[in-house]
This record gives C-alpha cells, structure tokens and sequence, in this order.
C-alpha cells in the first residue's frame, strides 16, 4: 500500500544502484579534488571518470567473500577502471565515502519530502479559504467551549506546516557536510584542500572537524525534525478521525466508489488512512529516538550506528513521503458536514454563550465570583435537561436586575465570536511564518 503514495523517487534514493552510483560520484570528487591539488596524474581522473562503473550484482557476489562492503565495491569499480583505479580511495577510509554519500542521499529526500510539504501547504490554504466561515463548535477537553469556523482550524494546520518547512530546511542544512579526513578525522592521508574541492563539487560543505565519521548529531537533528513533521501528520489525522465518528460527523475522509469499510459489516466508512498515518507516526518517532541513541560512538567511532541508519534512512523518509501524500489526498477529498457542524453546535442548549452572559455581569458590576456562581448554576440546569439557556438566563431574577432582555439577546449572537476570523487569517496567509 505504502508504494501507492510514495513517488517512485524516494524509494529509488535507497536502492542499490543509486546508493553504489553516489558511492562512485564521491570517489570521483575526490579524484577530481586530488588532481587539482596535483596529488595524482589528471590524466589517471580523466580515466577514471570514463571507464569507473559498477555492477551491482557483482558487488554484492565480492561482498559474499570480503564481508565488507566499501572493499568490494572499490574491487568492483577497478575491474572497469584498469591500473589507474590504484588512484581511487587514495588517503581516504570507508566513513568518508559513506558518510558523505548519506549526506547526500539524506539531502536528496529532504528535497522531495520539503516537496510534499508544500504541496499540502497549499492544499490546506485552499480548504482553509473555502470553509474560512463556516461555523463549528470548538472542543476543549473533548467538550463543547465556544464557537470557531472550521477554516480556522485549518489555518492552525497551514501555520504549523509551514513551521514544519522552516524546520525541514534547517535539517536540511545540517545534513548537507561531507567529510573526507582520513581514518580518524586528522587528515594524515589526505588534505583539507582535497576535502574542500571535493564537497563543493558534490554541493556539500566540508565539517569543519571529524573524527573518523561525522558526528551523529546532525542525523539525530534530521531524525527528529522527521518526527516532528509526523507528529503534525498525526495530529490533522487524529482530528479527522474524531470529527468522523458516528455521533459527531462534520468531516470524513472521501470514500471511492468500491471501497468497502469491513468484511462483517457493509454501512462501514471507516477513517483508515488517518488510522495508517497515526500508526506509522510511531514508527517516525521510534527511528528518531534511534538516531539519538547513535550520537554516543566509542571514542573516534564504532559502527553500532551503521545498522541503525541502514534501517531508518529509508523507512523514515519513504514513510514521512507516503505519510504526506496521503495526507494531503485525504485533506483534498475531505467530506465536510456544515449541517452537522450546526446541529452539534446547538446540541448544548446556547451553554457556548455562558462566557458571554459572565463577562456582561461583569461590565455592569457585578463581582467576578459572584456572577459565575450564577451562571453555572443556569448552565448546571441545562446539563440536567431542565431548560434552554437563554430561556433560563432570561427568567434568572439575578441577571434581570443587571441585564435587559435585549442585552441578553445580542449575547447570544454567533457573529460575536467570529467577527476576527478575517484578521486571524490575514496573519496567517498574508505574512511569512
């Protein structure tokens, strides 16, 4: 399923071919690098840059027997490239090339995710801008508080996605350094120049210290910046799954023609892609803790994070892909029910007008407390199925020496609590951030 909603793009960063083929333009770089700092003939580069190729088969049958996967792609390479490929990996270890390749790869999805983002940025802005009025009652604690429209509650979405941007591109950046400093990061086998023509030609920047690997706290930051774009996912995708249930019903996800929503029972139209987007949130969130758990390496490095970030590389980014895409169709199709919205606004009696009568003792003088107590005590009896509120406000001996009847009528006017939405949205969609 996953395959549906991801584009072919991000799961090729991860293949084989693709992981060798950034392997190979790294070596290149570096040959480029060395030359230019006249370490090894330019005639040998230009030999290798024509000739240096890999089978991807062939690698991993050499693999079988060196047990070691940087050794035998370079076997491999220098059976295409002949006796200059003596020039490939000169000075350099097997971190240099890895780490620099991942920097790359990991820059490569961020593209293509930051893509995502920004495609559902927009389709947020423009649900948002169809239901900007269309009124609804906004919960606290699951409860009805007072009222708000919907547009609003997708502008909350649009703002924090364009948070989870600035944060992509950050990660993005902090992602982007290559290193090529030899066995322990001192430069013994090769030069910083080499180093810094070799990540201009590759788009990275050099780290400006190393040890063998680069330091892990890049990836945890990349990791987690992942996480926090997932908790956004699960957030829209939690909210979704509570307006559709049964007893509320202002909002669905669409449901084509053909879908069916349980094997036992056919009137089922279950929230099954919000239900997979808040699973694989988990998921997100689990890898990043992995990638906290490799920022401790032994002294110059181990290798216990290799493993790890041979897992949550792919799975992360092709689950945040998916994850997005899906999302952003869910969001596109999504089924709105202004007549449930007004049903269930009105469910409560008028009690989303209490803060108003409260607020309206007040201005005329009556103490905080005191006007409290008595509209609790109004709104306590409508919880027992006793009145309409504004029936009982209007009758409240109390409220009648301080308010008008016509004064209580203009508290309950919905227009009350929506006449800032246009400001509200202003801020949002006509201001950066």
């Amino acid at each position: 399923m996953i395959r549906r909603y991801t584009r072919p793009q991000m799961g090729a960063l991860w293949e084989p071919d693709h992981i060798y083929a950034t392997w190979l333009k790294v070596e290149i770089a570096a040959c480029e690098a060395m030359a230019e700092e006249g370490l090894i003939p330019s005639k040998a580069v230009e030999t290798i840059r024509k000739k240096a190729s890999f089978s991807t088969e062939r690698i991993l049958k050499i693999e079988e027997e060196t047990k070691h996967d940087v050794i035998a792609f370079l076997t491999n390479v220098a059976e295409y490239v002949g006796p200059d490929a003596r020039f490939i990996h000169m000075g350099l270890t097997s971190s240099d090339v890895l780490d620099t390749s991942l920097a790359i790869i990991l820059r490569e999805a961020m593209d293509i995710i930051m893509d995502g983002v920004k495609t559902i940025c927009g389709t947020i802005k423009e649900r948002a801008m169809e239901h900007r009025d269309t009124v609804m009652i906004g919960r606290s604690h699951g409860v009805h508080a007072e009222p708000i429209t919907f547009g609003l509650k997708l502008a909350v979405w649009y703002s924090e996605m364009l948070r989870n941007l600035k944060r992509l591109s950050e990660a993005g950046e902090v992602i982007a350094y290559g290193k090529l400093s030899g066995a322990v990061g001192t430069f013994a086998n090769v030069s910083p120049g080499v180093e810094r023509r070799a990540c201009e030609k590759l788009g990275l920047k050099p780290a400006p210290i190393s040890t063998q690997i680069l330091q892990r706290d890049r990836h945890a930051q990349y990791f987690m910046t992942l996480a926090i774009l997932a908790g956004t996912l699960e957030k829209i995708a939690v909210e979704i799954r509570h307006l559709q249930r049964t007893e509320v019903l202002e909002a669905e996800e669409p449901f084509g023609k053909g879908q069916k929503g349980s094997s036992a029972m056919p009137h089922k139209k279950n929230p099954v892609g919000c239900e997979n987007i808040a699973g694989l949130a988990r998921v997100v969130r689990a890898n990043a803790m992995a990638a906290l758990e490799n920022m401790p390496l032994w002294h110059e490095r181990d290798i216990s994070h290799s493993s790890v970030e041979r897992i949550i590389g792919p799975d992360s980014t092709i689950l945040i892909d998916y994850m997005v895409n899906r999302l952003n169709g869910i969001i596109k199709g999504l089924v709105v029910h202004p007549d449930n919205m007004e049903v269930n606004l009105n469910k409560t009696g008028g009690l989303i007008f209490s803060q108003q009568v409260l607020l309206a003792l007040a201005e005329k003088g009556m103490q905080r407390q005191k006007a409290y107590e008595i509209v609790q005590k109004n709104a306590m009896a409508v919880w027992r199925g006793e009145g309409n509120f504004k029936a009982l406000i209007l009758k409240d001996k109390d409220i009648e020496r301080v308010l008008t009847p016509g004064e209580i009528e203009n508290i309950f006017d919905l227009g009350y609590h929506i006449k800032h939405v246009s400001d509200i949205f202003e801020r949002v969609f006509d201001q950066p951030g």
